[in-house]
């Protein structure tokens, strides 16, 4: 079973990035990450694919939309979050960024979070982890992502966790590449508490939960640019994110990017840029996030809670 956040190899030593659990076609949806063991851009992926292996390319009827997809007779090698994290807790000799992160499980641990329903992806799930690298940590379930992110805002407050310095959220706000500005971007993120500090290492905590891929197929409409209140936040941090807006023509707000993962609360409202898509039985959405670079898309608070 593949679940997002995993890691898949295949024989020509590309790596990709699990996006979902679910299949299409007997294949798995990800996206190429790395090439040889080297990291490599969003549109240096896509031209290696376009170029040299078009096989890894996939148009989904479902989402309406080219994606990487691997099929599953090309998989040589299966990388999982949580068993990596195991091994790494158990090394004998763990190198300065694996120390880190033994560390920061230790504070995660004492404060009630379960590590077994926890992984490590990123560099650290594959080894090719340096010295300057981050930490990426998974958490398996709602219940446990949420009890994370509440440990995190407590051990910032107690000074045993600390938030970005303002060269890390610059450093973060340039690898997103998004619409809004730094100002507008770093007020989102702060209050997110998915990402901290540990020893001066940043690390941030993402939610893998069951794949809420829809199987109903949408057709893009159109653009639009509209402001609207969000009613329900519950799906807020999943893969994809989804807000549910009082809105008379468009129930949701569906986001494909991490960037505006957990981006607003029930309650407040919003102004969203994306793509209107409509299924067959005339229900719309708007998608953000309907390619990955997000170009003119966003989803920005206009009015908050807190």
């Amino acid at each position: 079973m593949f679940l997002a956040k995993d890691f898949i190899e295949t024989a020509e030593n590309l790596i990709f990035a699990v996006v979902a659990d679910d299949m299409e076609q007997d294949k798995v949806l990800c996206f190429l990450r790395y090439a040889q063991h080297k990291k490599i851009s969003t549109s240096a992926a896509n031209q290696l694919l376009k170029q040299h292996h078009a096989d890894y390319v996939h148009y989904s009827p479902v989402l309406d939309a080219h994606l990487h997809a691997v099929p599953l007779h090309c998989i040589i090698q299966h990388y999982q979050p949580k068993h990596r994290l195991q091994d790494i807790l158990h090394i004998a000799q763990p190198d300065s960024i694996q120390q880190d992160l033994i560390a920061l499980c230790a504070l995660l641990h004492k404060n009630g979070v379960d590590l077994h329903q926890c992984g490590v992806t990123g560099s650290l799930l594959i080894g090719v982890q340096q010295a300057s690298s981050d930490i990426d940590l998974v958490c398996y379930g709602r219940e446990v992502f949420h009890q994370c992110r509440a440990v995190v805002r407590e051990l910032i407050a107690q000074h045993a966790l600390h938030t970005l310095s303002d060269k890390d959220w610059q450093a973060s706000y340039q690898r997103r590449d998004c619409e809004l500005n730094f100002a507008d971007y770093h007020w989102h993120e702060q209050r997110k508490f998915n990402k901290a500090l540990i020893n001066g290492r940043k690390f941030d905590v993402s939610l893998s939960d069951a794949s809420r891929l829809s199987a109903t197929r949408y057709q893009k409409c159109g653009v639009i640019t509209l402001q609207c209140r969000v009613i329900d936040d519950y799906y807020a941090f999943d893969y994809p994110a989804e807000f549910t807006i009082d809105h008379e023509h468009i129930r949701t707000v569906v986001c494909f990017t991490a960037t505006y993962t957990g981006q607003a609360i029930s309650g407040e409202w919003i102004e969203v840029s994306g793509v209107v898509e409509q299924n067959a039985q005339g229900e719309q959405r708007i998608v953000v996030g309907s390619s990955r670079e997000a170009y003119g898309e966003y989803i920005k608070v206009i009015r908050c809670l807190i």
